[in-house]
């Protein structure tokens, strides 16, 4: 699935998820955004920015981290300055993975997660995760560009049954044509 928005500033991911029911291990879901070189748009990620960190540049931040989906409102949020991304950057992969210390969760087991990714506004995606309640993991959106040229969006949600290492080496694989 793809948009037409184009000149795309500085947006917002966010994500919610219930807690886990008493007494179970918690339900840890993470944002993960990968920033990848114009010349290696599919290989590996220059830097990548979760929990705990933020990119060199300060262009990408985490700026609300839950480890237990607890509280009002959405429970992760990370805000994204495209406009301010140097030019060798060409492409950010955005997604959310599921902390695995516990044992295999998937999105089927976790209680009303919902993503959405806006500009100011204006909604550019969202989504709850039940088109992969199998995985462990999925990809969000992506943001590109041509050069110095605009942002554009690609929103689409697809899943990988990986913990959140793995899924951060392979998040920005290029999609098999089938």
């Amino acid at each position: 699935m793809s948009t037409p928005n184009k000149d795309i500033e500085k947006v917002e991911v966010r994500v919610k998820w219930d807690p886990s029911p008493h007494g179970a291990a918690a339900n840890d879901l993470d944002i993960i955004a990968a920033t990848y070189p114009v010349d290696e748009p599919y290989g590996a990620p220059a830097y990548l920015v979760h929990f705990d960190s933020r990119s060199p540049d300060g262009t990408i931040t985490l700026n609300r981290d839950s480890r237990t989906g607890q509280g009002f409102g959405f429970d992760e949020v990370m805000t994204i300055e495209l406009d301010r991304l140097a030019d060798r950057y060409g492409r950010v992969v955005v997604g959310v993975a599921i902390q695995q210390r516990d044992g295999h969760k998937t999105f089927g087991a976790i209680g009303s997660t919902a993503m959405e990714i806006g500009e100011g506004y204006t909604i550019l995606a969202e989504n709850d995760f039940s088109g992969v309640a199998w995985a462990t993991a999925a990809v969000i959106g992506e943001f590109a560009r041509e050069g110095s040229g605009p942002w554009v969006f690609r929103a689409g949600v697809r899943g990988f049954d990986d913990d959140p290492d793995a899924f951060a080496a392979v998040m920005g694989s290029r999609i098999s044509e089938a």
